[in-house]
């Protein structure tokens, strides 16, 4: 289970959060059996303090999956209830199942952000960029200097492409305005892609230390990665709440910052509101004087 940390989440935390609340469970399992009230109260206040724990970190909808399911609220319901002997060992029975299931789902949430995390760990800028960018910048997606667009000198940057982003390109390939820039763009990550043998990344562009022969400035890798959509994933319906959304979901595993790179207003106006940083490009258009009305 791939839980989904908030964006303000710290990596750490969390997962100090995680082990301490299946610990807590655990203890409740290592009780034994009992009165049927008693292990259920003690099972609902371990669900009531793991959301209490989780629920600045991780999505609602992970709670829920994780503490809140369907038989906690059939347990919720039964307590304070008159119980006879067969109600009491009904309801020793679903805490127990419930229980059990409830340590399973910690432990492999617990491996699955480790993955996660494991996964996103690399010494680099994280960078998004949308269509805009790739459309409307001067320099073309091999020969654009990511490093002084992000005030970056030596340190590598790590080009994420969000799925929508690859989509939207594809879209743009129709369009006599934007069809070179888009097909090019594709097809430089189909070419490195394909040459690094590998599903999802790949270098865009080698270190380069020369320019410190003639004090310059040096310049780190350059890597790019395809954001798959993950199972089960549903878009937002605009595009820009997509890609700002799926740059915000990888933040909380990388343990730094990711700078989403623009040239439209409403992208950066979008990524101010989320709490997202940008840069914001600028092209020609609205320089100069009006144009005379016709």
């Amino acid at each position: 289970m791939l839980i989904s940390a908030l964006p303000s989440t710290n990596r750490e935390n969390l997962c100090k959060s995680l082990a301490e609340v299946h610990a807590l469970l655990q203890d409740v399992r290592a009780a034994g059996p009992g009165p049927a009230r008693s292990r259920l109260f003690r099972y609902l206040e371990w669900a009531s303090k793991a959301t209490d724990r989780l629920r600045h970190q991780i999505s609602p909808a992970d709670i829920d999956r994780l503490v809140l399911t369907r038989r906690y609220e059939l347990l919720l319901s039964s307590f304070g209830s008159s119980a006879g002997a067969s109600s009491e060992n009904l309801v020793n029975s679903l805490v127990t199942l419930e229980t059990d299931e409830r340590s399973a789902a910690f432990e492999e949430a617990m491996e699955a952000l480790n993955r996660q995390i494991t996964r996103w760990i690399r010494p680099a800028a994280f960078v998004v960029a949308d269509s805009s960018f790739y459309i409307q910048h001067p320099e073309k997606l091999e020969e654009a200097d990511l490093a002084a667009i992000c005030n970056l000198r030596e340190e590598p940057i790590h080009l994420l492409f969000p799925m929508v982003v690859v989509d939207e390109l594809d879209g743009l390939k129709q369009s006599n305005k934007t069809r070179w820039r888009a097909g090019y763009t594709l097809a430089v990550l189909d070419r490195i892609l394909g040459e690094s043998g590998t599903s999802g990344t790949a270098i865009l562009r080698e270190e380069d230390y020369t320019p410190l022969q003639s004090q310059g400035i040096p310049r780190g890798e350059i890597t790019v990665e395809i954001l798959f959509d993950p199972p089960g994933h549903r878009r937002l319906p605009i595009n820009d709440d997509e890609i700002i959304d799926r740059a915000l979901a990888i933040q909380p595993y990388t343990g730094s910052v990711v700078t989403l790179l623009t040239y439209d207003t409403g992208q950066a106006t979008r990524a101010r509101a989320a709490g997202l940083r940008f840069i914001k490009l600028r092209d020609s258009a609205g320089e100069g004087p009006e144009p005379a009305k016709a």
